[in-house]
């Protein structure tokens, strides 16, 4: 589903990512653990397309003879331009952030639909599998709420409902239980892999829960811009 080669990032002269390489099966869920400043989020926002490595030797540690390379979904990530990876981002991946980052003057329902709006799905279709994902998080007598009005945890499903709504390939979860209480992060780690089981989903997840780690399919220990362990 993932595979990343030899990948790179610098914010000016900080070496953040020192050549990673990765390779993720679909369906599988996949932990990134590491201490602060290790390159978690960096390679996370990477593999999400949210940010592009360096592809160039021009640093002086980017090894022009050695590939670089990502794939997601057998696509080609580093050869697209940014309108074509903006729809591919639409539409195969979906986000879940530590900070649920939901709109406050929209509903939950609406919150939820944004993503299938810019991809031009239709209002009546959105709707229904809006109303279909938040009934099926147990959400279904909060549509109409704003977020104001929900709980942290109700707050963080609907995310979650929206990083769905598009049927996404892969999920990626940047400390998503990181903002809850205990038995709020319980629940939402217990659907991720409810989620994966019915939908057949991959999750990549960065956190600092060595509960949610220790309970993925694998864990990747990055340590100084790299994995140490996979």
């Amino acid at each position: 589903m993932i595979q990343a080669r030899n990948l790179h990032k610098y914010y000016d002269q900080l070496h953040v990512l020192k050549g990673v390489d990765l390779h993720i099966q679909k369906g599988e869920i996949v932990s990134i653990v590491g201490a602060s400043g290790a390159g978690k989020t960096t390679l996370l926002q990477i593999l999400g397309t949210l940010d592009r490595p360096n592809t160039s030797a021009s640093k002086g540690e980017v090894n022009p003879n050695n590939e670089i390379e990502l794939r997601i979904n057998n696509e080609n990530i580093l050869s697209m331009n940014d309108k074509n990876l903006s729809r591919f981002r639409n539409l195969n991946l979906g986000f879940i952030f530590q900070f649920h980052q939901l709109l406050p003057e929209f509903t939950a329902l609406e919150n939820v639909c944004i993503p299938a709006y810019i991809a031009k799905k239709s209002k009546k279709e959105t709707e229904e599998e809006a109303i279909k994902l938040l009934t099926y998080l147990g959400l279904s007598h909060r549509i109409n709420h704003k977020p104001s009005e929900l709980s942290g945890g109700e707050q963080q499903r609907v995310a979650v409902a929206r990083a769905l709504i598009n049927k996404p390939a892969v999920i990626f979860a940047d400390e998503p239980s990181g903002n809850l209480d205990t038995h709020s992060a319980e629940n939402l780690h217990q659907l991720f892999f409810k989620l994966r089981d019915e939908f057949g989903q991959t999750f990549v997840i960065v956190t600092h829960n060595e509960e949610l780690a220790n309970m993925a399919d694998r864990k990747l220990v990055m340590v100084d811009g790299m994995i140490s362990d996979h």
